[in-house]
């Protein structure tokens, strides 16, 4: 009995598809071993940064990207950088200062290939707690610590825990952590004089909370820059950065008839600064020609106003990827602590000479 040959298999149609890019190819690019490579995705020292970039610069040509579940295994930590921060979500939503930071932090994560862990926390005591978890759990590589306090409990437990962190903050309050800081008492100076060279004798400053280090900074800052220069009036408001807070600040501060009431209000924040402009409509107060507004950060709020609001600018975008970058040093095993740039100022249609 015969039987008939069996046909061949069918051959695939189409082109053939493409290798699948590896660590070695990677490695050829950057004229380095596998090693290295290796190091450089897993934060590990003895690399330069040199090196460190070539690799990266290869990776993203070839569009290669480590496993991340790979790499949990092998070195039980995972591409993930913690950021805790001690706000209302509300309140956060609406505040230009950290929607800039955490852009600017996320633009050098994703150049690494990293993510960003955000938690909303009531507390220091609670963010002590969940670094503590973050940790020991494996699910950071390291954190970003904000808004210090005077003997802010967070400086020892990171340091019980060994956690790599960079501290926002400035050096007198973050205990020896490698941070990264603007001289706010300076741009309050400057504020301040600036404001007095346009005549102002009587000035007031709408704060932030109270417990916060870098609020205490600029605080002391203004009560030494008014006493130089020998003002008639300077009055300073603590607030929890809203607008509402800011609004009921300014309502408060405009009340007041004759020598009473500022010629010129300095803000923490662009936002309280929006609510004042408003505040001052409202109550028939024409800016600048009766009262001038300052903002601080200089978000693109202050040139959407009617006037323009002058502003304290800060490059918050750029500060944000400086402190992710000052992170990944720490990681590797370095890391120095360095001042940003000092926020400088934009004069716009919110301030004038005193009346």
């Amino acid at each position: 009995m015969s039987t008939s040959p069996t046909p061949p298999p069918p051959q695939p149609s189409g082109p053939p598809p493409a290798p699948r890019v590896t660590i070695k190819d990677v490695a050829a690019l950057a004229g380095v071993s596998k090693g290295a490579v290796s190091l450089a995705f897993n934060r590990k020292p003895g690399l330069s940064d040199a090196t460190r970039d070539r690799i990266f610069a290869a990776a993203r040509e070839l569009g290669w990207a480590p496993n991340l579940a790979a790499r949990s295994l092998s070195s039980q930590r995972v591409d993930v950088v913690g950021l805790a921060i001690c706000r209302p979500a509300k309140q956060l939503g609406l505040e230009p200062f950290y929607m800039e930071f955490i852009s600017g932090v996320e633009s050098v994560l994703t150049e690494r290939s990293c993510s960003l862990l955000l938690r909303l926390v009531r507390n220091l005591e609670e963010e002590v707690g969940l670094q503590d978890a973050w940790w020991r759990g494996r699910q950071v590589s390291g954190s970003i610590l904000v808004d210090f306090r005077a003997d802010d409990p967070r400086v020892a437990a990171v340091g019980r825990l060994g956690v790599p962190v960079v501290a926002v903050g400035h050096p007198s309050l973050t205990g020896g952590l490698t941070s990264v800081w603007t001289d706010d008492a300076t741009a309050v100076t400057e504020a301040v004089r600036y404001l007095a060279a346009l005549g102002h004798r009587r000035i007031a400053r709408v704060g932030g909370a109270a417990a916060l280090g870098h609020t205490a900074i600029r605080t002391a800052a203004f009560d030494q820059a008014a006493r130089e220069l020998r003002l008639a009036g300077a009055w300073q408001v603590a607030t929890d950065f809203s607008g509402e807070a800011g609004a009921r600040a300014t309502r408060s501060l405009l009340t007041g008839a004759g020598d009473d009431r500022p010629t010129a209000i300095v803000y923490d924040n662009d936002i309280m600064a929006v609510a004042g402009l408003s505040v001052a409509a409202e109550m028939g107060v024409r800016v600048p020609e009766e009262v001038s507004l300052l903002a601080w950060d200089d978000s693109q709020l202050c040139r959407l106003t009617r006037p323009t609001l002058s502003a304290m600018s800060h490059d918050v975008h750029g500060f944000g990827a400086d402190v992710a970058r000052t992170l990944f040093e720490v990681i590797a095993g370095g890391g120095a602590s360095r001042p940003a740039a000092t926020p400088v100022l934009v004069p716009r249609g919110s301030t004038a000479t005193a009346p």
